[in-house]
């Protein structure tokens, strides 16, 4: 098992920053490929980004690349996103979740890849 709580999230203006994270605790984080999700009122999940076990390679939405930066701090088991140049279209609750299988590319963006998630934190971007 593996327990996942995201925190940071919060209120700002469009073409503002945030920064969320995810602490992970149970089995070891390092262990798991990680990636960001984020659902908004009335549509479905999707992907922001995924990272490898180590932190090596890195895989984005089109919707955020260039914007977002997903990283890993393995050493305390922790999952950041540095959010830049917020738009009104990124209000969402954002997930994190944890990826047994470790690879990252095109599939990280089925949900059904991983395991376990967080409960969500909200992010609101006002215009």
């Amino acid at each position: 098992q593996v327990q996942l709580v995201e925190s940071g999230g919060g209120l700002v203006q469009v073409g503002g920053s945030l920064r969320l994270s995810c602490a992970a605790s149970g089995r070891a984080f390092s262990n798991y490929a990680m990636g960001w999700f984020r659902q908004a009122p009335g549509k479905e999940r999707e992907f922001v980004a995924a990272i490898t076990r180590s932190g090596g390679n890195t895989y984005y939405a089109d919707s955020v690349k260039g914007r977002f930066t997903i990283s890993r701090d393995n050493g305390l088991n922790t999952l950041y996103l540095q959010m830049n140049s917020l738009k009104p279209e990124d209000t969402a609750v954002y997930y994190c979740a944890a990826d047994a299988d470790g690879t990252v590319g095109y599939s990280s963006r089925r949900a059904t890849r991983y395991e376990y998630w967080g409960q969500g934190t909200q992010v609101t971007v006002s215009s």
